[in-house]
């Protein structure tokens, strides 16, 4: 999104209690968007920038007490609630603070010290592909899932009002202006394919559609829920609740027989996703004895949906029939029901060619 979007979905998020973490490309805005909400709400900048801190600089020094060491304020703890505390390349932080980084995001302290009610917290990160030494925490899922994620890219238009207001040289706006394309260079950014829902996850996208319109929840509801529960939980949440689309579950699709599916194709092709993720995680104890009512269900199923569709559900099914596993026999077993169905047992002869 652009750093418009980006800003204000930032400062909403923070108004719900919950941390935003703005991805983009260095020189894109991202310390620009703190200042100004800051500006605009009244509230001191904090800016942290944990590549370049010690871990004494964020937790502050031991000191000895009259009978045990305590740990003295770093310099930069707010007196009152009216900051906003921006962790800067969060992505780059030492290894030695990223204990205190989840401390202060999830508790809102570090040892006994306890920020001030009202402090807001967001974060930033150059993307995970661009050339910065990358700490892996990105890719901790119990890190990630503490924060909304926010993808900004530069709009050339947006950027060219902001250059105008802070007196670029006219020569730079006008190249920008004519060539565009030339402003950023493409990167793949996002890390959202890697999160997952989760009952904390969940809390945490309430807290922010609580306090939204219903026009703000249906402008940037998937926006907001691919950012903290992931894309295709996102997807199929935003379908349903915010834009009215009904989905049917896959409890009651592969063990109810319905197949009341959408007409529209990326719904379709949602609820295949989430049928071979369902089938990837699934227990054996749940699907163990009831073959052949899946069989008979996805049979039903594949009347109802593009052929190409329903060829990933059966390619996932022949694939996992031949692992060795503890799942393999019962997936033989589903085959061996389909396959009595004159058009699937059309597809399974292409499969296995």
């Amino acid at each position: 999104m652009n750093v418009s979007e980006a800003k204000y979905l930032v400062r909403k998020i923070m108004e719900a209690g919950e941390v935003p973490l703005l991805i983009g490309h260095f020189g894109v805005g991202k310390t620009d968007i703190a200042r100004e909400i800051a500006n605009e709400t009244g509230r001191r900048l904090i800016i942290l920038i944990l590549s370049q801190m010690e871990p004494g600089d964020l937790i502050g020094l031991p000191s000895r007490g009259e009978d045990r060491t305590i740990f003295l304020k770093p310099d930069w703890w707010p007196e009152d609630g009216r900051v906003i505390i921006f962790l800067d390349e969060i992505n780059r932080a030492h290894r030695s603070i990223r204990n205190a980084i989840m401390q202060l995001i999830i508790d809102k302290r570090i040892h006994n010290h306890v920020l001030p009610e009202g402090t807001w917290i967001m974060a930033a990160m150059n993307p995970p592909d661009e050339e910065y030494d990358q700490a892996d925490l990105i890719t901790d899922p119990a890190f990630i899932s503490r924060f909304f994620i926010i993808e900004v890219s530069p709009d050339p238009r947006e950027w060219v009002e902001w250059a105008e207001r802070m007196k670029v040289a006219d020569e730079v706006i006008e190249f920008i202006r004519k060539y565009p394309e030339f402003l950023f260079s493409e990167y793949s950014m996002s890390l959202k394919t890697t999160l997952k829902p989760s009952p904390r996850s969940w809390y945490k996208l309430s807290n922010v559609l609580r306090i939204l319109s219903e026009d703000e929840r249906k402008k940037y509801g998937y926006i907001l829920a691919a950012g903290i529960v992931g894309p295709e939980a996102a997807k199929a949440f935003y379908d349903t609740y915010l834009k009215g689309s009904q989905i049917p579950s896959v409890d009651t699709v592969l063990f109810n027989g319905d197949v009341n599916v959408p007409k529209d194709l990326h719904l379709i092709n949602s609820l295949v996703l989430r049928i071979i993720d369902f089938f990837s995680k699934v227990d054996r104890s749940r699907i163990e004895g009831r073959e052949k009512t899946i069989a008979k269900n996805l049979s039903k199923l594949s009347q109802h949906m593009p052929k190409e569709s329903f060829y990933g559900i059966l390619r996932f099914i022949v694939d996992a029939s031949t692992k060795n596993d503890d799942k393999s026999d019962i997936f033989d077993n589903v085959l061996e029901y389909l396959s009595q169905d004159p058009e699937i047992e059309k597809f399974l002869r292409d499969i296995v060619k």
